[in-house]
C-alpha cells in the first residue's frame, strides 16, 4: 500500500485509480491506505449533486467541470453508481456525457458501486473522497441519484449539496412535502425550457422563504437548461458564494464534523455487524441464546443482551473499571 500511496502523492493517476479500487474493496488494505493518505486530505470543496433519474444530473455535473476548469480548479467526479455492479447501469452513460474531459489531465472521472447502498453514498465513497483530496482536486464533485434517504447521505458527506430538479416530474412538490428542503443548499429546476419551470421554482422559493432564519443561509433557486449551459455559471458561482459562506461563519468545521459524526457511527455500526455475524457462527453461547429464542425459552430482548454482554462485555467491564462503578 506504501507504494500506491507515494505514487498517488506523486501525480499518478493509475495510482490513484488502484487506490480507490482499494478503498471500495474494504479491509485492512483499504484501512492501512487511508491510515497513510489522512493527513493529505480534507482541503478540497466536496460538492454533492443529487435529484431523481432523468433531470439531467450528469449533463449539470458536466458543465460545472467546465466552470471550475475556467478558473484552473482541478476537478474530480465520483459518480456513486446505484445500479447493480454486475449490469453496469449508469457507468457507461455517465463517462459518455463527460467525455469531453477525459483528455484534459487536470480533470479525473470515477464511477463507483454503492455496495448496497440503494442511490446513496457506502462507507468507501468517504476513503475514496480522501483519496481524490490527497492527490490534489480543488474540488470534489460526488453524483448520486436521489432515492429515498440518499439525499440525506449526500448532504452528510458534501460541504455544499445542489439537489436537482425537474418542473412536471412532481419533484418538487415531494421535496417540499418531504422535507429535503432543508437538505438543500442549492435548488436547481433544470430543463428550464419545459413548461411550469418557473412555476416550480416559485413554489420552492416560497416553501424556503417559511423555513428560512435572517442568519442562516438562504438557498438560492435557480432555473437551468444544463444541455445548453443557460444558467451553470449562476450555479457555479452559488456554489462558490457557498464557499465563501461557510468559511466565513465558522460553519465549515462544524458541518464537517457531523460528516465525521455521520461516518464513525457508520464505521462502528459496520464493525459491530461484520463481528456478530463472525460470533453467530463461532460463539456456543449465541447459537444456545439463538435456539432458546426459536424454541420459545427465551424472549428476542433477552437473547439481544445476551449477544452484547458477549460481544461488549470486556470493553463495558473495563470502561466501569475506570470510572469507578
Amino acid at each position: 500500500m506504501e507504494d500506491i500511496g507515494k505514487k498517488l502523492l506523486a501525480g499518478d493517476k493509475r495510482a490513484l485509480a488502484r487506490a480507490i479500487t482499494v478503498v471500495e474493496a474494504g479491509g485492512k488494505p483499504a484501512t492501512a491506505l487511508v491510515k497513510e493518505l489522512f493527513n493529505h486530505s480534507g482541503k478540497a470543496h466536496i460538492i454533492g449533486v443529487t435529484g431523481s433519474p432523468g433531470v439531467g444530473k450528469s449533463t449539470l455535473v458536466d458543465a460545472l467541470v467546465t466552470e471550475a476548469r475556467k478558473e484552473g480548479k482541478k476537478v474530480a467526479v465520483l459518480a456513486v453508481d446505484p445500479s447493480s455492479p454486475f449490469t453496469g447501469g449508469a457507468i457507461l452513460g455517465d463517462r459518455i456525457r463527460m467525455q469531453d474531459h477525459t483528455l484534459d489531465k487536470d480533470v479525473y472521472i470515477r464511477s463507483m458501486a454503492n455496495r448496497g447502498h440503494a442511490g446513496g453514498v457506502s462507507l468507501a465513497t468517504y476513503d475514496a473522497i480522501r483519496m481524490l483530496e490527497a492527490f490534489g482536486f480543488d474540488v470534489v464533485i460526488i453524483e448520486t441519484v436521489g432515492v429515498g434517504q440518499s439525499e440525506l447521505a449526500i448532504a452528510q458527506t458534501a460541504d455544499t449539496t445542489i439537489l436537482v430538479l425537474m418542473p412536471g416530474s412532481g419533484d418538487d412538490i415531494q421535496a417540499i412535502k418531504s422535507g429535503i428542503m432543508e437538505i438543500g443548499d442549492i435548488f436547481v429546476v433544470n430543463k428550464g425550457d419545459l413548461p411550469g419551470a418557473n412555476k416550480s421554482a416559485t413554489e420552492i422559493i416560497a416553501s424556503l422563504e417559511l423555513a428560512h432564519h435572517p442568519t442562516s443561509w438562504c438557498p438560492p433557486v435557480i432555473v437551468a437548461i444544463s444541455e445548453t449551459g443557460e444558467g451553470v455559471d449562476k450555479i457555479w458561482q452559488a456554489v462558490k458564494d457557498h464557499g465563501s459562506f461557510l468559511n466565513e461563519n465558522d460553519q465549515l468545521n462544524e458541518r464537517r464534523k457531523g460528516k465525521v459524526k455521520t461516518e464513525l457511527a457508520e464505521m462502528v455500526a459496520e464493525i459491530a455487524r461484520t463481528n456478530l455475524e463472525h460470533s453467530l457462527e463461532s460463539s456456543d453461547e449465541i447459537k444456545d441464546a439463538l435456539s432458546s429464542v426459536v424454541a420459545r425459552k427465551l424472549d428476542p430482548h433477552s437473547a439481544a443482551e445476551t449477544i452484547i454482554r458477549k460481544l461488549f462485555g470486556a470493553a463495558m467491564e473495563s470502561e466501569r473499571t475506570t470510572n469507578g462503578v
